[in-house]
């Protein structure tokens, strides 16, 4: 049985604040409404709506402000890391989004979430990468990041 809910805050794969979902009872009773993110959608929700949407179109242009500063700053940046590699040449272990994260932050002091960095899968080679890279309100850029074997010392 499905409920429609107003949403208060933007909810990751089900809408932005001010617009109609319709999801699953138990997700709205259960997690959505106690945790303030959405409220079920009667007459007084309704009134409020316009409102919700007016306060989402408002942050959405801020947001995207800031995505774009970001991903300017960031277009065509190259991270260099060192890898740990057998004596065949194959990394131990692999380069993930989260070291991606760290190099970023040391590099240019910009802290990116983890969910920005688009890697399907670690990566578990040497060489350099292209690493797409995709912010809120759908504004994306891409990185570079060399990946070399550490010598020995």
């Amino acid at each position: 049985m499905s409920q429609n809910i107003l949403l208060l805050k933007d909810v990751e794969h089900v809408g932005h604040q001010g617009e109609i979902a319709k999801v699953k009872s138990g997700y709205a009773f259960n997690y959505l409404v106690p945790k303030g993110l959405a409220m079920i959608a009667t007459r007084a929700a309704l009134r409020r709506q316009e409102k919700l949407r007016e306060e989402r179109r408002i942050r959405a242009e801020q947001e995207k402000k800031e995505s774009l500063q970001i991903a300017e700053k960031l277009q065509g940046m190259l991270l260099e890391i060192d890898v740990k590699v057998d004596h065949e040449g194959h990394m131990y272990g692999s380069v993930s989004a989260l070291q991606i994260v760290d190099l970023v932050r040391e590099k240019s002091g910009i802290e990116l979430e983890k969910r920005y960095v688009q890697l399907k899968k670690p990566i578990k080679e040497i060489g350099v990468f292209d690493v797409p890279l995709r912010f809120k309100e759908g504004v994306s850029a891409q990185i570079q990041v060399k990946i070399t074997a550490q010598q020995e010392e």
